[in-house]
């Protein structure tokens, strides 16, 4: 999808940094899950079947949750820049990948904004009405859930187009989980079934953002390619 001609020393940096970009997407989701069930273990009176990790961001050691956030929004960008680069001459696809740059934004913004006290989490407490922050928390988690499915739909289209049918079918069993997830998250979000729907998505769409930014970094010709068919 590269077609710039090589500069005199035949290394294709355009290549080098979408494929760079599109690394991001994969060990985004990783690096969140892992960090926040370190915190979920460690900290005192969490309960996974019970508490959603964005939780974590509350009480002590809260300020390692919202960085764990922010920093996987950012990367989340990355990839959405890698997912632009890699996917130029294509309008849907090119939205797609404004939607997940627009999925990484509100993970900054869920990081910037905590929820409010839940389920007893942090010691003991809950929050019988809603803070402006724990709204914004809220609103901007629906939102990023939301975009990412579009997203996923949107490469689906673009997948179909070129025969890629498993992929397509792939992102639209993703969508259609994350928006599923997320609803029965929300609206059963203190008792245990919710806050397994809950997981049930994030895991998705992390999975879905990963299964792509591989699919799309293989479609990228290895910046020294032409040495390779060389030396061979």
């Amino acid at each position: 999808m590269n077609n710039q001609p090589l500069p005199p020393d035949g290394f294709d940096r355009s290549a080098a940094i979408t494929r760079s970009l599109l690394g991001y997407g994969v060990i985004a989701g990783p690096i969140y899950l892992v960090v926040g069930v370190i915190l979920g273990i460690v900290r005192d009176g969490f309960d996974f079947s019970q508490h959603a990790l964005s939780l974590l961001m509350l009480g002590d050691f809260g300020w390692i949750q919202k960085l764990n956030i922010i920093v996987v929004g950012l990367m989340v960008i990355a990839a959405a820049t890698g997912f632009a680069r890699a996917l130029r001459g294509s309008r849907i696809a090119s939205w797609a990948a404004r939607l997940v740059g627009g999925y990484g934004a509100c993970l900054i913004a869920s990081g910037i904004f905590p929820p409010d006290p839940m389920a007893g989490f942090p010691d003991e407490s809950s929050s019988e009405d809603g803070t402006v922050s724990g709204v914004l928390h809220l609103a901007f988690g629906a939102i990023g859930f939301l975009v990412l499915a579009i997203a996923a739909i949107m490469i689906a289209r673009w997948c179909t187009g070129r025969g890629e049918t498993r992929l397509a079918l792939y992102s639209r069993l993703s969508a259609l989980v994350i928006v599923a997830g997320f609803l029965a998250g929300a609206a059963l979000a203190t008792e245990t079934p919710g806050v397994l729907a809950l997981w049930i998505a994030v895991v998705a769409g992390w999975a879905w953002l990963a299964t792509t930014s591989i699919h799309l970094y293989r479609t990228i010709p290895h910046p020294d390619a032409h040495r390779r068919r060389a030396a061979a």
